[in-house]
């Protein structure tokens, strides 16, 4: 669903963009209680930080892999639930606004100058769509590991249709083309149902095989291990709470290493065999006729334009080559705002400590 540039005029898009802005601040404040282990103690920053990055650069990976829905119709990861679950609904916004500006600046994915809306339309409001749903459904839902995964897959699956939703305004606020906006509405939402479906299936099943191995990696299952029951005189009743052990970090190297050479293997290989069927919007664009006020984007030049490497005449080793770069790319950007991030909120922890002590 990236939104090229000319869809939406110059007034919503500056209004859009000072939206996505407002939220990466507000998200860069919230980042730092989510990586710097509020829930978790230290141990935790120390998991979800590398984490972090290497969560935008899977979402980079499988945004790759545009998978059929009907009709000369694709679809692919939004990845804002996915991002939101495994990491936080703040750090999960600032994922996906890495991801949309790497496609946008360095393959010519989505418009640069529409980079505000679509940060806007599949990052925050996949993520606040999604992570409220999710933590109402883990609420009256029993507190176990399938709960969650259940919880991931309804969340992601009604945010794809509410991004799609959300772009319909934006266009009948600020399309530059005459449309029926009903009958666009009918179709985004329509097709964006059935893509959602497909990132549902995604997201339910990254989260339950993180789940699996590592359930404490999971930002959405924290504090939902149900408490130990006793049958007393034929009733269950909750057994006393033990005295917790003192915490043992658990390294996360294995789980990094596996996700990343995942994400290499998906976007440099498992890619090539994508749709190459338009996406949802690309395709209720053309039905409609509002394709036609697309512009040339502004990084069309880029070595890396459409997810391949320009000097490389074979399509599948330049559209492998392409994903590698951009997997690594993501990684490291991503890491290293993240890291910053998690730096900035060890500091502050520094200097309330030393505060403390002098008063």
């Amino acid at each position: 669903m990236h939104v090229p540039d000319g869809f939406i005029d110059a007034p919503v898009s500056v209004a859009a963009g000072v939206v996505a802005a407002g939220a990466v601040a507000v998200s860069l404040r919230g980042a730092r209680r989510e990586l710097g282990g509020t829930d978790a103690g230290p141990a935790g920053a120390e998991r979800t930080a590398p984490l972090a990055g290497l969560v935008a650069a899977f979402v980079f990976a499988v945004q790759m892999l545009n998978f059929p829905v009907a009709a000369g119709t694709s679809g692919h990861l939004l990845g804002g639930a996915l991002a939101a679950i495994l990491v936080g609904p703040y750090t999960g916004v600032l994922c996906i606004a890495v991801v949309l500006l790497m496609q946008g600046v360095l393959f010519a994915d989505g418009g640069l100058t529409a980079l505000g809306v679509n940060i806007t339309v599949m990052g925050v409001v996949t993520v606040v769509v999604a992570y409220a749903l999710f933590r109402g459904l883990v609420t009256v839902l029993p507190r176990t590991r399938r709960s969650v995964t259940a919880a991931s897959f309804v969340a992601a699956l009604v945010s794809v249709p509410a991004s799609a939703a959300a772009f319909t305004l934006l266009y009948a606020i600020g399309g530059v083309t005459e449309v029926p906006i009903g009958s666009v509405l009918t179709a985004m939402v329509g097709v964006h149902v059935l893509i959602g479906i497909g990132e549902a299936a995604i997201t339910a099943l990254t989260v339950g095989a993180v789940l699996a191995v590592r359930p404490d990696l999971v930002h959405g299952a924290r504090g939902l291990s149900a408490p130990l029951k006793l049958r007393v005189g034929g009733e269950l009743v909750d057994a006393p709470a033990a005295e917790p052990a003192p915490a043992r970090p658990r390294s996360s190297r294995a789980v990094w290493a596996g996700g990343l050479i995942a994400s290499l293997v998906l976007a440099g290989f498992v890619s090539f065999y994508a749709s190459a069927s338009p996406d949802g919007l690309e395709k209720v664009a053309s039905d409609k006729g509002f394709d036609r006020s697309v512009e040339e984007h502004a990084a069309a030049d880029s070595p890396l334009a459409d997810y391949g490497v320009e000097s490389v005449s074979d399509a599948r080793i330049s559209g492998g080559l392409a994903g590698v770069i951009g997997v690594g790319a993501t990684v490291a950007l991503g890491s290293g705002i993240f890291y910053v991030v998690r730096r900035r909120r060890a500091a502050d922890d520094h200097r309330s400590t030393s505060a403390g002590s002098s008063a």
